[in-house]
Protein backbone atom coordinates (compact mmCIF):
# COMPACT_ATOMS: atom_id res chain seq x y z
CA UNK A 1 0.00 0.00 0.00
CA UNK A 2 2.81 2.20 0.94
CA UNK A 3 4.52 1.83 -2.53
CA UNK A 4 1.17 2.34 -4.16
CA UNK A 5 0.14 5.94 -2.21
CA UNK A 6 3.83 6.76 -2.88
CA UNK A 7 3.50 6.26 -6.87
CA UNK A 8 0.68 8.19 -7.06
CA UNK A 9 1.87 11.23 -5.24
CA UNK A 10 4.94 11.38 -7.93
CA UNK A 11 2.43 11.20 -10.62
CA UNK A 12 -0.09 13.23 -8.94
CA UNK A 13 2.07 16.59 -9.61
CA UNK A 14 3.06 15.77 -13.48
CA UNK A 15 0.14 15.34 -15.97
CA UNK A 16 -0.57 19.11 -16.17
CA UNK A 17 3.61 20.22 -16.13
CA UNK A 18 3.71 16.96 -18.78
CA UNK A 19 0.95 18.42 -21.04
CA UNK A 20 2.29 22.07 -20.48
CA UNK A 21 5.84 21.15 -21.37
CA UNK A 22 4.55 18.72 -24.37
CA UNK A 23 0.66 19.94 -25.56
CA UNK A 24 0.91 17.39 -28.32
CA UNK A 25 0.60 14.63 -25.18
CA UNK A 26 -2.97 15.90 -24.48
CA UNK A 27 -3.51 14.23 -27.68
CA UNK A 28 -4.82 11.13 -25.46
CA UNK A 29 -4.74 7.88 -28.18
CA UNK A 30 -3.37 10.24 -31.08
CA UNK A 31 -0.08 10.82 -29.35
CA UNK A 32 2.89 10.12 -31.81
CA UNK A 33 5.09 7.01 -30.21
CA UNK A 34 8.40 8.97 -30.88
CA UNK A 35 7.33 11.89 -28.87
CA UNK A 36 7.83 10.13 -25.42
CA UNK A 37 10.52 7.52 -25.68
CA UNK A 38 12.36 6.28 -23.11
CA UNK A 39 16.65 6.76 -22.28
CA UNK A 40 16.55 2.76 -22.95
CA UNK A 41 18.58 2.34 -20.18
CA UNK A 42 17.59 -1.35 -18.84
CA UNK A 43 17.96 -2.90 -15.74
CA UNK A 44 20.41 -6.06 -16.55
CA UNK A 45 19.47 -9.76 -15.84
CA UNK A 46 20.19 -11.64 -13.24
CA UNK A 47 23.56 -13.15 -13.62
CA UNK A 48 23.69 -16.35 -15.25
CA UNK A 49 19.94 -15.60 -17.66
CA UNK A 50 19.68 -14.95 -20.75
CA UNK A 51 16.54 -13.87 -22.61
CA UNK A 52 14.70 -16.47 -25.07
CA UNK A 53 11.57 -15.64 -25.98
CA UNK A 54 9.61 -12.63 -26.90
CA UNK A 55 5.69 -11.73 -26.82
CA UNK A 56 3.90 -9.22 -27.45
CA UNK A 57 0.94 -7.30 -28.05
CA UNK A 58 1.16 -3.71 -30.25
CA UNK A 59 -1.01 -1.10 -31.90
CA UNK A 60 -0.83 0.26 -35.16
CA UNK A 61 0.81 3.61 -35.37
CA UNK A 62 -0.21 6.60 -36.56
CA UNK A 63 -3.17 7.06 -38.41
CA UNK A 64 -5.74 9.79 -40.01
CA UNK A 65 -8.80 10.24 -38.03
CA UNK A 66 -11.48 7.14 -38.66
CA UNK A 67 -14.94 8.06 -38.16
CA UNK A 68 -17.03 9.27 -41.54
CA UNK A 69 -17.66 12.56 -40.33
CA UNK A 70 -15.01 13.72 -37.97
CA UNK A 71 -13.50 15.88 -40.58
CA UNK A 72 -16.52 17.26 -42.07
CA UNK A 73 -18.34 17.99 -38.63
CA UNK A 74 -15.62 20.94 -37.96
CA UNK A 75 -15.86 21.99 -41.13
CA UNK A 76 -19.51 22.22 -41.49
CA UNK A 77 -20.21 25.32 -39.15
CA UNK A 78 -16.92 26.88 -40.16
CA UNK A 79 -18.24 27.21 -43.90
CA UNK A 80 -21.68 28.04 -42.65
CA UNK A 81 -20.02 31.25 -40.72
CA UNK A 82 -18.13 31.61 -43.96
CA UNK A 83 -21.20 32.45 -45.98
CA UNK A 84 -22.81 34.54 -43.42
CA UNK A 85 -19.56 36.68 -43.11
CA UNK A 86 -19.40 35.56 -39.36
CA UNK A 87 -15.77 34.36 -39.63
CA UNK A 88 -12.86 36.30 -38.19
CA UNK A 89 -9.48 36.41 -39.89
CA UNK A 90 -8.35 33.73 -37.61
CA UNK A 91 -11.77 31.87 -38.45
CA UNK A 92 -10.66 31.99 -41.80
CA UNK A 93 -7.18 31.22 -41.95
CA UNK A 94 -8.38 28.02 -39.83
CA UNK A 95 -10.83 27.26 -42.39
CA UNK A 96 -8.62 27.38 -45.23
CA UNK A 97 -6.05 25.20 -43.54
CA UNK A 98 -8.85 22.64 -42.66
CA UNK A 99 -10.06 22.53 -46.32
CA UNK A 100 -6.53 21.97 -47.67
CA UNK A 101 -6.00 19.33 -45.19
CA UNK A 102 -9.04 17.99 -45.57
CA UNK A 103 -8.29 17.29 -49.68
CA UNK A 104 -5.90 15.01 -48.23
CA UNK A 105 -7.63 12.53 -46.35
CA UNK A 106 -10.27 11.18 -49.24
CA UNK A 107 -10.82 7.35 -49.00
CA UNK A 108 -7.80 7.77 -46.41
CA UNK A 109 -10.12 7.30 -42.69
CA UNK A 110 -8.09 5.27 -40.60
CA UNK A 111 -4.91 4.84 -42.56
CA UNK A 112 -1.35 4.34 -41.41
CA UNK A 113 0.11 7.36 -42.24
CA UNK A 114 4.00 7.71 -42.88
CA UNK A 115 4.65 8.71 -39.60
CA UNK A 116 2.78 5.73 -38.18
CA UNK A 117 5.00 3.36 -40.35
CA UNK A 118 7.98 5.21 -39.35
CA UNK A 119 7.12 4.68 -35.63
CA UNK A 120 7.16 0.73 -36.31
CA UNK A 121 10.42 0.63 -38.03
CA UNK A 122 12.05 2.20 -35.13
CA UNK A 123 10.12 -0.26 -32.41
CA UNK A 124 11.24 -3.31 -34.70
CA UNK A 125 14.87 -1.41 -35.00
CA UNK A 126 15.33 -1.05 -31.36
CA UNK A 127 13.91 -4.97 -30.54
CA UNK A 128 16.61 -6.47 -32.28
CA UNK A 129 19.16 -3.86 -30.72
CA UNK A 130 17.85 -4.52 -27.23
CA UNK A 131 17.79 -8.77 -27.75
CA UNK A 132 20.22 -10.02 -30.10
CA UNK A 133 20.06 -12.58 -27.76
CA UNK A 134 16.57 -13.71 -29.12
CA UNK A 135 16.63 -11.56 -32.47
CA UNK A 136 19.67 -12.70 -34.21
CA UNK A 137 19.23 -16.37 -33.33
CA UNK A 138 20.15 -18.13 -36.49
CA UNK A 139 16.68 -19.42 -38.00
CA UNK A 140 14.64 -17.71 -35.43
CA UNK A 141 10.71 -18.81 -35.26
CA UNK A 142 8.59 -15.64 -35.57
CA UNK A 143 4.82 -15.85 -35.27
CA UNK A 144 3.26 -12.55 -36.07
CA UNK A 145 -0.18 -12.09 -36.25
CA UNK A 146 -2.52 -8.94 -37.05
CA UNK A 147 -6.25 -8.14 -36.88
CA UNK A 148 -7.78 -7.43 -40.48
CA UNK A 149 -7.38 -4.26 -40.75
CA UNK A 150 -5.31 -2.48 -42.70
CA UNK A 151 -3.25 -0.12 -40.83
CA UNK A 152 -2.60 -3.24 -38.23
CA UNK A 153 -1.23 -5.33 -41.06
CA UNK A 154 0.85 -2.61 -42.12
CA UNK A 155 2.53 -2.20 -39.13
CA UNK A 156 3.14 -5.87 -38.64
CA UNK A 157 5.14 -5.56 -41.85
CA UNK A 158 6.77 -2.15 -40.98
CA UNK A 159 8.02 -4.58 -37.37
CA UNK A 160 8.80 -7.54 -39.61
CA UNK A 161 10.85 -5.69 -42.10
CA UNK A 162 13.38 -4.23 -39.51
CA UNK A 163 13.32 -8.18 -38.17
CA UNK A 164 14.21 -9.45 -41.35
CA UNK A 165 17.20 -6.73 -42.25
CA UNK A 166 18.53 -7.80 -38.50
CA UNK A 167 18.18 -11.30 -39.52
CA UNK A 168 17.99 -12.40 -42.83
CA UNK A 169 17.72 -16.29 -41.49
CA UNK A 170 14.88 -15.17 -39.19
CA UNK A 171 11.91 -17.42 -40.06
CA UNK A 172 8.42 -15.26 -40.22
CA UNK A 173 5.29 -16.18 -40.57
CA UNK A 174 2.80 -13.80 -41.12
CA UNK A 175 -1.09 -14.14 -40.21
CA UNK A 176 -4.52 -12.29 -40.88
CA UNK A 177 -7.74 -14.09 -40.26
CA UNK A 178 -11.08 -13.43 -39.10
CA UNK A 179 -10.72 -16.69 -36.90
CA UNK A 180 -8.06 -14.89 -34.92
CA UNK A 181 -10.16 -11.88 -34.08
CA UNK A 182 -11.73 -13.25 -31.24
CA UNK A 183 -8.35 -12.11 -28.91
CA UNK A 184 -6.53 -9.94 -31.16
CA UNK A 185 -9.67 -7.33 -31.56
CA UNK A 186 -12.70 -8.68 -29.73
CA UNK A 187 -14.11 -8.26 -26.31
CA UNK A 188 -15.14 -10.66 -23.81
CA UNK A 189 -18.57 -10.85 -23.86
CA UNK A 190 -20.27 -11.82 -19.99
CA UNK A 191 -20.46 -9.11 -17.58
CA UNK A 192 -18.19 -6.57 -19.74
CA UNK A 193 -21.07 -6.30 -22.24
CA UNK A 194 -23.67 -6.50 -19.38
CA UNK A 195 -21.70 -3.84 -17.72
CA UNK A 196 -20.57 -1.54 -20.29
CA UNK A 197 -24.47 -1.69 -21.40
CA UNK A 198 -25.86 -0.67 -18.37
CA UNK A 199 -23.18 2.16 -17.73
CA UNK A 200 -24.40 5.73 -16.99
CA UNK A 201 -22.76 7.53 -19.21
CA UNK A 202 -24.37 10.79 -17.84
CA UNK A 203 -21.34 11.69 -15.30
CA UNK A 204 -18.92 10.83 -18.52
CA UNK A 205 -21.14 13.64 -19.73
CA UNK A 206 -21.58 15.82 -17.16
CA UNK A 207 -17.96 15.80 -17.06
CA UNK A 208 -17.14 17.03 -20.22
CA UNK A 209 -19.92 19.88 -20.56
CA UNK A 210 -18.26 21.10 -17.22
CA UNK A 211 -14.59 21.38 -18.67
CA UNK A 212 -15.40 22.26 -22.04
CA UNK A 213 -15.20 26.42 -22.22
CA UNK A 214 -15.65 27.57 -25.52
CA UNK A 215 -16.29 30.74 -24.85
CA UNK A 216 -12.97 32.39 -25.81
CA UNK A 217 -12.22 30.20 -28.93
CA UNK A 218 -15.89 31.51 -30.01
CA UNK A 219 -14.40 34.86 -30.40
CA UNK A 220 -11.53 33.80 -31.61
CA UNK A 221 -13.43 31.99 -34.57
CA UNK A 222 -16.42 33.91 -34.93
CA UNK A 223 -17.00 37.82 -35.25
CA UNK A 224 -20.30 37.75 -33.93
CA UNK A 225 -21.10 36.34 -30.84
CA UNK A 226 -24.81 36.33 -30.66
CA UNK A 227 -24.81 34.08 -34.15
CA UNK A 228 -22.41 32.12 -32.75
CA UNK A 229 -24.32 31.44 -29.43
CA UNK A 230 -27.76 30.71 -31.93
CA UNK A 231 -26.19 28.88 -34.48
CA UNK A 232 -23.33 27.05 -33.22
CA UNK A 233 -22.88 24.21 -30.54
CA UNK A 234 -19.78 25.47 -29.16
CA UNK A 235 -19.18 22.75 -26.97
CA UNK A 236 -19.15 19.88 -29.74
CA UNK A 237 -17.25 22.15 -31.76
CA UNK A 238 -14.66 22.80 -29.37
CA UNK A 239 -14.10 19.30 -28.78
CA UNK A 240 -14.08 17.91 -32.46
CA UNK A 241 -12.09 20.95 -33.90
CA UNK A 242 -9.55 19.82 -30.70
CA UNK A 243 -9.25 16.43 -31.70
CA UNK A 244 -8.75 17.39 -35.32
CA UNK A 245 -5.77 19.32 -34.36
CA UNK A 246 -4.33 17.34 -31.90
CA UNK A 247 -4.02 14.18 -34.31
CA UNK A 248 -2.04 16.72 -37.11
CA UNK A 249 0.41 15.05 -35.22
CA UNK A 250 -0.32 11.98 -36.83
CA UNK A 251 1.15 13.65 -40.17
CA UNK A 252 4.93 14.87 -41.59
CA UNK A 253 2.75 17.58 -43.59
CA UNK A 254 -0.26 18.37 -41.37
CA UNK A 255 -0.98 22.05 -40.48
CA UNK A 256 0.34 22.87 -36.84
CA UNK A 257 -2.88 24.94 -35.29
CA UNK A 258 -2.78 24.20 -31.81
CA UNK A 259 -2.03 27.77 -31.07
CA UNK A 260 -6.21 28.23 -31.18
CA UNK A 261 -6.14 26.62 -27.84
CA UNK A 262 -4.54 27.93 -24.26
CA UNK A 263 -2.91 25.86 -22.21
CA UNK A 264 -5.63 25.50 -19.71
CA UNK A 265 -7.91 24.56 -22.90
CA UNK A 266 -5.76 21.78 -24.05
CA UNK A 267 -5.50 20.39 -20.98
CA UNK A 268 -9.31 20.52 -20.57
CA UNK A 269 -9.63 18.37 -23.38
CA UNK A 270 -7.50 16.29 -22.10
CA UNK A 271 -8.99 15.89 -18.84
CA UNK A 272 -12.24 15.10 -20.68
CA UNK A 273 -10.52 12.14 -22.79
CA UNK A 274 -8.97 10.71 -19.81
CA UNK A 275 -11.94 10.03 -18.24
CA UNK A 276 -14.11 8.92 -21.24
CA UNK A 277 -11.35 5.90 -21.55
CA UNK A 278 -10.67 5.28 -18.46
CA UNK A 279 -14.51 4.85 -17.26
CA UNK A 280 -14.60 2.58 -21.05
CA UNK A 281 -11.57 0.70 -20.38
CA UNK A 282 -9.86 0.31 -17.31
CA UNK A 283 -10.34 -0.81 -13.61
CA UNK A 284 -13.07 2.30 -12.93
CA UNK A 285 -15.29 1.81 -10.12
CA UNK A 286 -18.19 4.05 -12.20
CA UNK A 287 -18.42 0.92 -14.47
CA UNK A 288 -18.12 -1.52 -11.95
CA UNK A 289 -14.35 -2.51 -12.23
CA UNK A 290 -14.65 -4.81 -15.19
CA UNK A 291 -13.86 -2.80 -17.80
CA UNK A 292 -9.94 -4.09 -18.24
CA UNK A 293 -11.58 -7.90 -18.92
CA UNK A 294 -12.35 -7.18 -22.05
CA UNK A 295 -9.05 -8.35 -23.06
CA UNK A 296 -9.97 -11.68 -21.06
CA UNK A 297 -9.08 -13.41 -23.93
CA UNK A 298 -6.19 -11.87 -25.28
CA UNK A 299 -4.58 -12.35 -21.79
CA UNK A 300 -5.56 -15.60 -21.28
CA UNK A 301 -3.65 -16.30 -25.30
CA UNK A 302 -0.28 -14.58 -23.96
CA UNK A 303 -0.57 -17.31 -21.08
CA UNK A 304 -1.12 -20.19 -22.92
CA UNK A 305 1.03 -19.28 -25.87
CA UNK A 306 3.70 -18.33 -23.11
CA UNK A 307 3.33 -21.76 -21.77
CA UNK A 308 3.77 -24.01 -24.67
CA UNK A 309 7.08 -21.39 -25.58
CA UNK A 310 8.50 -21.96 -22.19
CA UNK A 311 8.10 -25.41 -22.19
CA UNK A 312 9.50 -26.02 -25.64
CA UNK A 313 12.71 -23.89 -23.87
CA UNK A 314 13.82 -23.06 -27.40
CA UNK A 315 14.86 -19.46 -28.60
CA UNK A 316 11.54 -17.75 -30.66
CA UNK A 317 9.04 -14.87 -30.72
CA UNK A 318 5.24 -14.41 -30.80
CA UNK A 319 4.05 -10.94 -31.94
CA UNK A 320 0.44 -9.97 -31.86
CA UNK A 321 -0.80 -6.33 -33.75
CA UNK A 322 -3.93 -4.40 -32.82
CA UNK A 323 -5.63 -1.33 -31.26
CA UNK A 324 -5.67 0.56 -28.66
CA UNK A 325 -8.74 -0.30 -27.41
CA UNK A 326 -6.91 -4.06 -26.64
CA UNK A 327 -3.49 -2.50 -25.15
CA UNK A 328 -5.22 0.29 -23.11
CA UNK A 329 -7.27 -2.24 -21.22
CA UNK A 330 -4.74 -5.45 -20.85
CA UNK A 331 -2.38 -3.37 -19.43
CA UNK A 332 -4.87 -2.54 -16.68
CA UNK A 333 -5.41 -5.93 -16.83
CA UNK A 334 -2.26 -7.25 -16.56
CA UNK A 335 -1.52 -4.61 -13.85
CA UNK A 336 1.18 -3.04 -15.16
CA UNK A 337 2.94 -0.45 -12.94
CA UNK A 338 -0.33 1.67 -11.55
CA UNK A 339 -2.22 1.08 -14.68
CA UNK A 340 -4.80 -0.80 -12.88
CA UNK A 341 -5.70 1.70 -9.89
CA UNK A 342 -9.42 2.53 -9.14
CA UNK A 343 -10.46 5.90 -8.86
CA UNK A 344 -13.75 7.22 -7.79
CA UNK A 345 -14.31 10.46 -8.74
CA UNK A 346 -13.22 12.33 -11.84
CA UNK A 347 -11.82 15.48 -10.65
CA UNK A 348 -9.07 14.04 -9.12
CA UNK A 349 -8.65 10.98 -11.73
CA UNK A 350 -5.85 12.71 -13.97
CA UNK A 351 -3.21 13.28 -10.83
CA UNK A 352 -3.57 9.23 -10.58
CA UNK A 353 -3.82 8.02 -14.09
CA UNK A 354 -3.07 9.31 -17.28
CA UNK A 355 -3.87 7.60 -20.36
CA UNK A 356 -0.80 9.10 -22.84
CA UNK A 357 1.70 6.80 -20.67
CA UNK A 358 -0.33 3.27 -21.99
CA UNK A 359 -1.66 4.42 -25.48
CA UNK A 360 0.07 6.54 -27.92
CA UNK A 361 0.04 5.47 -31.62
CA UNK A 362 2.05 2.37 -31.77
CA UNK A 363 1.29 1.37 -27.87
CA UNK A 364 2.83 -2.01 -27.08
CA UNK A 365 2.75 -4.10 -24.03
CA UNK A 366 6.82 -6.49 -24.72
CA UNK A 367 7.30 -9.63 -22.38
CA UNK A 368 10.74 -11.05 -22.31
CA UNK A 369 11.11 -14.34 -20.85
CA UNK A 370 14.74 -15.10 -19.67
CA UNK A 371 16.21 -18.52 -18.47
CA UNK A 372 18.99 -20.19 -16.84
CA UNK A 373 21.78 -21.13 -18.78
CA UNK A 374 23.19 -23.84 -16.83
CA UNK A 375 19.35 -25.08 -17.07
CA UNK A 376 18.83 -25.19 -13.11
CA UNK A 377 16.11 -22.51 -11.39
CA UNK A 378 13.29 -20.51 -11.94
CA UNK A 379 12.13 -18.87 -15.83
CA UNK A 380 11.75 -15.36 -14.93
CA UNK A 381 10.09 -12.64 -17.25
CA UNK A 382 10.29 -8.53 -17.39
CA UNK A 383 7.60 -6.61 -18.82
CA UNK A 384 8.14 -3.44 -20.71
CA UNK A 385 4.98 -1.23 -21.96
CA UNK A 386 5.79 1.13 -24.18
CA UNK A 387 9.51 0.15 -24.86
CA UNK A 388 9.83 1.33 -20.56
CA UNK A 389 10.15 -1.34 -17.78
CA UNK A 390 7.26 -1.56 -15.90
CA UNK A 391 6.16 -2.93 -12.49
CA UNK A 392 4.38 -6.71 -12.34
CA UNK A 393 2.01 -7.38 -9.52
CA UNK A 394 3.43 -9.93 -7.72
CA UNK A 395 6.68 -9.97 -5.72
CA UNK A 396 10.03 -8.93 -7.88
CA UNK A 397 13.35 -11.40 -7.84
CA UNK A 398 16.09 -9.57 -6.04
CA UNK A 399 16.46 -7.92 -9.27
CA UNK A 400 13.91 -5.38 -9.73
CA UNK A 401 12.05 -5.88 -12.79
CA UNK A 402 12.30 -9.57 -13.19
CA UNK A 403 9.75 -11.57 -11.60
CA UNK A 404 9.08 -15.82 -11.66
CA UNK A 405 7.39 -16.25 -14.54
CA UNK A 406 5.17 -19.26 -12.04
CA UNK A 407 4.43 -16.95 -9.87
CA UNK A 408 2.80 -14.05 -12.53
CA UNK A 409 1.37 -16.87 -14.31
CA UNK A 410 -0.64 -17.98 -11.24
CA UNK A 411 -1.31 -14.03 -9.98
CA UNK A 412 -3.46 -13.67 -14.13
CA UNK A 413 -4.63 -17.23 -14.02
CA UNK A 414 -6.73 -16.90 -11.09
CA UNK A 415 -7.52 -13.51 -11.46
CA UNK A 416 -9.23 -14.70 -15.07
CA UNK A 417 -10.68 -17.50 -13.33
CA UNK A 418 -12.68 -15.87 -10.56
CA UNK A 419 -13.83 -13.21 -13.28
CA UNK A 420 -15.61 -15.90 -15.57
CA UNK A 421 -17.22 -17.93 -12.59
Amino acid sequence: MFMLATALTVTAQTARDDIKANPWLAGSNYVDYDRQLPDFHYTSAPEGYVPFYFTHYGRHGSRWLIGKDDYERVLRPLRKARQQDKLTREGQETLRLLEQFNKTTYKRLGDLTTVGERQHHGIGRRITEHFPEIFLTKGLPVDARSTTVNRCILSMVAECEELMAANPTARIHNDVSESLQYYLNQPWEGKVKEQGDKRDRGLQHQFAERNTHPERLMKVLFNDQQWAADSINQGSLMRHLFEVVINMQSHDDGPDMLHLFTNDEIFDQWRISNAGWYVRYANAPQTGNVMAFSQYNLLKNIIETADTCVALGKTQATMRFGHEVCVMPLACLMELDSCGISVDNFDELHMHWQNYKIFPMACNIQLIFYKPVSGEGDILVKALLNEREATLPVAATATPYYYKWDDLRAYWSEKLERFAE
